[in-house]
């Protein structure tokens, strides 16, 4: 259903199934025409914006942007967007780093047959009258090794696709898991000099770092068997290419096959012109494909970040892949709760530390996530700015609280669970309560809170109390919320190890249909036999 009241700018040209989605939820303005200093100056009328990457979001055109809460880029990239400035503002930045991947993949592929075969250059001889038939003569690519230098999602395609030739992959990036390669029949290398060492073709597919550029120079290429033929469809600066061109000179280097370039665009370069050197100008992500897919992907993340959701390419919060989102994304609702929940019902006057733990399967993933949902649900109601997922780190460090995080692989009567503790008054007090989902739809539990064992389900509306374990105090609660027209969806009364309560209290939670009011709760707090109690609302 649209939102009319949330506004999206589309000021760049995107696919179509991307606007489409978009306008199934917002007022959706696009403009892809703008005047110097125009879309500065009408930015500040719109919740979020979607861009490519001629738009200058710098930190002067975010200044005047006060709505603005989410930012998508429809490509790879950011660098367009002043992402500290945006994260200050409590902005949202999402790309579709995953809009391009196949499309890489594919053109590596393309050169890597094209220099296997001299492709381009056969066909210049041939328009050029030239039957140069065995001049052209190529190499098979079965049985011959490829090296994949960067191992990630590009890379794996490549090797993916690289096997279907009848070649042997061998890989190195240090950060993958070993079962990766094993799954996939990749052989892992345990350093570059060891892709160096045996393969006959080497694709590399790094990030451009301090660490990682000038990967490939002179001392690399001198460590390559000789004949080696070498491709970048990923950065130019990743290749030293005064080094490649003496490689090349030398014999060392049989070929190489290039999509990008130090500098962009590149018309004048030592290596045009060669016989064994193939060039496209970076069309790795240059499909119709990828840009609908850049626009849908990015379009996604922006109906994500106004709508509660969860947005997985953030890039400047925690994002989850897709793997561990499946596992992980029904209980980024439990976590907010129970950081809410937790606050709540801490006694201390101060919250110095959130120690959250994470017992199951889940502690096994990237937890990041769960853990800034926990802090939203803590800090939410409790400054004076509105709390989000980017700023909520930096509110809570500005207030000295400390996050603790711990994991353990297995969870005592439950397939997972999540254990969030408050520490006060400089940890003489702590509050901790427990929850799980459950379920096929994956409903949030609330297992413990002041010490005592439940089993409800968390729904919208909470009411719990402490007080003396006596008779009657249950249909006190309930005949006062029904004089107040509340009705009661759940309650259960707390247990503990042993079954009893030594210290004669015992603790109720109830759910109900609305909020108690405030001066029913204070009606029922000043009997003599209530300890404590929290409405909360999520």
């Amino acid at each position: 259903m649209t939102n009319p009241e949330i506004k999206v700018l589309v000021a760049e040209k995107i696919g179509d199934s991307g606007v489409d989605l978009l306008k199934q939820h917002f007022d959706v303005t696009v403009k892809t025409d703008w005047a110097d200093g125009e879309l500065a100056a009408e930015l500040g009328g719109y919740d979020g914006v979607l861009i490519r990457s001629a738009s200058k979001l710098t930190a002067d055109v975010l200044e005047g942007a006060t709505n603005l809460k989410a930012i998508g880029r429809a490509g790879v990239g950011v660098d367009n967007v002043d992402v500290p400035a945006a994260t200050k503002r409590g902005i949202v930045v999402a790309n579709a780093p995953q809009s391009n991947v196949v499309t890489a993949a594919e053109h590596t592929l393309a050169l890597l047959l094209a220099l296997a075969r001299n492709v381009p250059q056969a066909h210049a001889a041939l328009v050029a009258g030239r039957w140069d038939r065995s001049k052209y003569s190529g190499v098979e690519l079965m049985d011959k090794t490829l090296g994949v230098l960067g191992f990630g999602r590009i890379g794996q395609l490549v090797a993916e696709r690289a096997q279907g030739f009848g070649m042997k992959v061998v890989a190195y990036d240090p950060y993958v898991a070993a079962d990766r390669y094993r799954e996939m029949g990749v052989e892992k290398a345990e350093t570059s000099d060891d892709v160096y060492a045996v393969a006959d073709f080497i694709t590399i597919h790094l990030p451009k770092t301090p660490e990682t550029e000038g990967w490939l120079n002179a001392e690399a290429f001198a460590k390559c068997k000789d004949g080696v033929r070498i491709l970048n469809v990923a950065r130019g600066p990743l290749i030293v290419e005064e080094d490649l061109v003496a490689a090349l000179d030398s014999g060392k280097v049989a070929g190489a096959a290039l999509d990008v370039f130090r500098t962009e665009p590149m018309t004048e370069s030592p290596l045009f012109g060669r016989e064994n050197v193939v060039v496209t100008p970076h069309l790795g992500a240059s499909t119709a494909e990828a840009t609908d897919r850049a626009g849908f992907q990015a379009a996604e993340q922006v109906v994500a970040a106004l709508t509660g959701g969860a947005v997985t390419t953030a890039v400047n919060v925690p994002a989850v892949g897709a793997e561990d989102l499946e596992v992980l994304g029904p209980f980024l609702p439990l976590c907010r709760k129970l950081g809410k929940l937790a606050v709540s019902v801490a006694d201390g006057g101060s919250v110095d530390r959130l120690e959250i733990e994470f017992l199951g399967r889940i502690a096994e993933r990237d937890t990041r996530p769960l853990v800034l949902n926990v802090l939203l649900g803590a800090l939410s109601g409790h400054t004076e700015e509105d709390v989000n997922e980017v700023n909520a780190p930096e509110l809570a460090k500005e207030r000295g609280i400390e996050i603790q995080e711990s994991k353990r692989g297995s969870a005592r009567d439950f397939t997972d669970l999540v254990r969030v503790t408050v520490v006060s008054d400089s940890g003489r007090q702590r509050s901790r309560v427990v929850g799980t989902t459950l379920g096929r739809r994956n409903r949030p539990h609330l297992l413990e809170v002041w010490g005592e064992r439940f089993n409800v389900q968390l729904e919208d509306h909470l009411l719990l109390f402490r007080y003396q374990d006596v008779p009657g105090m249950i249909g006190r609660v309930g005949t006062a919320l029904g004089t107040a027209d509340v009705n009661i969806g759940q309650a259960a009364v707390g247990r503990t190890e042993s079954g009893d309560h030594p210290d004669g209290m015992a603790a109720i939670v109830m759910t109900t249909d609305r909020a108690t009011p405030a001066d029913v709760l204070q009606q029922l707090l000043a009997g003599p036999e209530f300890a404590t109690g929290r409405s909360i609302t999520f």
